[in-house]
């Protein structure tokens, strides 16, 4: 009984671990480049462990959404226990700009994976990394509508609100990849605070 409950246990942990390789290596390499190789290499198991748990290299990409809706849903968590909606969004802004090296290095990691998954015509991938993204934008809108700005009656002001800072995110990871330039998230990071701040 034990060994049958132990190897559960190790199953479960290799696939977690498969599962948070494909999200790095997806995000490094895009989906393209990437093998399945890679991504046993970075979960430091065997390739044909690989082939156990996913049988294509579609099934990692949404192994790697999962590990994407996953990170969003802990920030999310962890900034909702902030007493006020501005400074969950605030706090959301600094998240981004803490991670300005990757960002600069690779881009958003859902934002690139969907721009690289809506070039293809086969499959709904890229709604899938669609998804993530509006989860993040609804949960946006949520902190725009509790902070009851005046104006904010319009259902829509909320989400357009929301549409404006995660747009502001994806652009300015957007040019701090392309450019190579941590400090565009910083100086843009700056401004999304001071943007929120000024709202009334």
């Amino acid at each position: 009984m034990t060994n049958s409950v132990d190897r559960r246990v190790r199953a479960s942990q290799k696939r977690q671990r498969l599962m948070a390789a494909a999200a790095k290596v997806l995000h490094e390499q895009g989906v393209e480049r990437t093998t399945l190789a890679d991504i046993a290499s970075e979960a430091d198991v065997p390739v044909g462990n690989v082939y156990y748990y996913f049988k294509t290299k579609d099934e990692l990409v949404q192994a790697a959404l999962s590990e994407h809706t996953a990170y969003l849903d802990e920030l999310t968590d962890r900034l909702d226990r902030l007493p006020d909606p501005r400074d969950r969004l605030k706090a959301l802004v600094q998240a981004w700009v803490e991670q300005r090296d990757v960002a600069a290095r690779y881009g958003c990691p859902t934002g690139t994976l969907a721009a690289e998954l809506g070039k293809r015509t086969e499959g709904t991938l890229d709604a899938e990394a669609g998804a993530v993204i509006r989860r993040l934008l609804d949960w946006a809108a949520r902190q725009f509508r509790e902070m009851r700005l005046s104006g904010a009656d319009d259902p829509d002001g909320p989400d357009d609100l929301a549409l404006t800072l995660v747009s502001g995110y994806q652009g300015m990871s957007l040019l701090a990849n392309a450019l190579r330039d941590p400090g565009i998230m910083t100086r843009e990071g700056a401004r999304l605070l001071d943007w929120l701040d000024s709202l009334r």
